[in-house]
Order: C-alpha cells, then structure tokens, then sequence
C-alpha cells in the first residue's frame, strides 16, 4: 500500500503540472486579459464611458476669458454585476490496471483533453467578452465589404482598409493600437496569407518573400494575429491586450484524482471565474454587411 501512495501522489504532481502546460499551448484569449483574483463569486465593477474627458462645443477648455468660471467635465461610469462561471469535468473511472500496463498512457491522454476541454470553453466565453457576443454596443464597430473567411476573399474585402478603420476607432478613443491583437478564424488567416502574397504580392515583393520563408503571418499593420477556431467565421477583431478586459479567477485552473482504492482512479478538471469588458473602447470588431 506504500508503494500505492506514493504513486497516487507523484500522478497529482505530474498532473498539475501537465494542466498549467496543456492550457498555454494552443488557447491562449486569456493572455490577453489582465488576470487578477476574486474572492467572490459575485463581482461588482464599473465600466468607463469615455477616455479623454472634452467640452461640447460651443463651450472650449482653451483661451479662457479672465475671471471667467471653469467649465465642469466629470467622468461616468456604469455599474455592473458579473458572476463567476464554472466549468467542470471528468474522466471516467480510469482502471488500476488499464493504467498500470496500457500501451496507452491514458492519465496524459485523459489530463490533455480534459484539460484542452474546460480551456477551450474558457477561451470561447473570454472571445464573447471581448465581441460583445459579436453585436457590438460599447466596443467600436467597423463595417466590412464582405466577410473574411468568404471563399471570394481576394475580390470582396480590402483587409488593409478593414484593419486601418479598426485601429483608428481604437485610437480616436485614446487607446494605442500598435502591436494590438488581430483574432482571425483560419479561413480568414488562410485568405489574409493568399491575398498578401499572391494577389498582392508583387506590389510589396519584400513582404512576399520574407512570409514565403516564414511561413505564416504574424503581423501586419503592427496588429499580432492570433488564429483560433473560436473566432466566428464572419468576423475579425482587433483588441489591445491587458487593457480591455480583466479575467477575474475565483479558481484558476485545477486538476485533482479521485482514488478508489483497489479499483482505479478519475480525473477531474476545473476552472471558475469570469470576465470583465472594463475599457470596451480598446476593441474593434469587424463585421460584413
């Protein structure tokens, strides 16, 4: 039984440490919130209305009269409640014996897609946040000729006018876009690629060359690109990273065994928390018509 105890301790470690590196490797929406803790499930916070505060003509902040009053500007804020979600789930009951002599190493196979599982969905909720759900209310909108994973791509969308839209609604809000995230299906990186090289290609002929040889598209108009199959097929977006949005963690990430002694062992993985659209502003969402 010694022997038993010491191996059901050494699968926590393993296991741990295998779910911190399996939620990194492919999803990754929740790099760019800025993570902080919650001690509560109930989250109360406050949205700001606008960045620069600015007088409303005819009325101005310069070239004062003397003796004249001041003009009051005040800042706004919208209160709002968040709760925490959580998401949870298991493994069947894994064998002692299936586990000690399977060909198969089913605890990293099972921690793996457990794992890619709750942080998958976490990803997708996090895309929700910053989209507003993909129908834009607080965060800026720009109109698109068509959608970005069309098949018809190169005729129908003028991507670089697309992303410029984008980052100067974020920059008329007084956020700096440069070297903001641009979230792309892979349709619409596959598109983006063939419409930089091949249709446009010997336009800018440096810039075909050195993507040949790369490979893939890493940055355009100073904007990150970040694939992801939960990015929706009609939309792109463009967010300023550790400013838009906050993830509140009430737990992060977790993976536990359930031991029946003699009999075998399950996996559970978790994580709770929520996130927070604090400056909606530092986002753009591109949508087509």
């Amino acid at each position: 039984m010694a022997d038993s105890s010491a191996q059901a301790d050494i699968r926590g470690i393993d296991i741990q440490k295998l779910v911190t590196g399996f939620s990194e490797e492919e999803f990754t929406f929740k790099k760019l919130c800025t993570v902080t803790p919650t001690s509560a499930r109930e989250i109360r916070w406050y949205q700001k209305t606008s960045g620069i505060l600015a007088t409303t003509l005819p009325t101005t902040l310069s070239n004062v009269a003397e003796l004249a009053q001041p003009f009051v500007l005040e800042q706004s804020w919208t209160r709002n409640t968040s709760y925490v979600r959580k998401y949870f789930v298991e493994s069947p009951m894994l064998s002692d014996e299936d586990i000690k002599d399977s060909d198969i190493d089913i605890l990293a196979t099972n921690i793996n897609d457990l794992t890619r599982a709750v942080a998958a969905k976490v990803d997708a909720r996090i895309y929700d946040i910053i989209t507003e759900s993909q129908t834009p209310v607080n965060i800026n909108s720009v109109t698109s000729s068509g959608a970005w994973s069309t098949p018809n791509f190169a005729i129908a969308i003028d991507p670089i006018r697309d992303l410029l839209s984008a980052k100067q609604k974020i920059r008329e809000a007084s956020y700096n876009p440069e070297g903001a995230r641009l979230l792309l299906t892979p349709a619409a990186h596959t598109n983006l690629i063939n419409w930089l090289i091949s249709i446009k290609g010997s336009s800018i002929p440096a810039f075909s060359s050195q993507k040949i040889e790369s490979g893939v598209v890493m940055e355009i108009l100073g904007l990150q690109v970040s694939v992801s199959t939960n990015v929706v097929a009609s939309g792109a977006c463009v967010v300023v990273p550790q400013r838009a949005v906050t993830w509140k963690s009430f737990v992060p990430i977790t993976a536990r065994t359930v031991d029946e002694v003699g009999i075998g062992t399950k996996i559970r993985v978790w994580e709770e928390g929520e996130g927070l659209l604090t400056d909606p502003k530092a986002v753009s969402f591109i949508f087509p018509v």
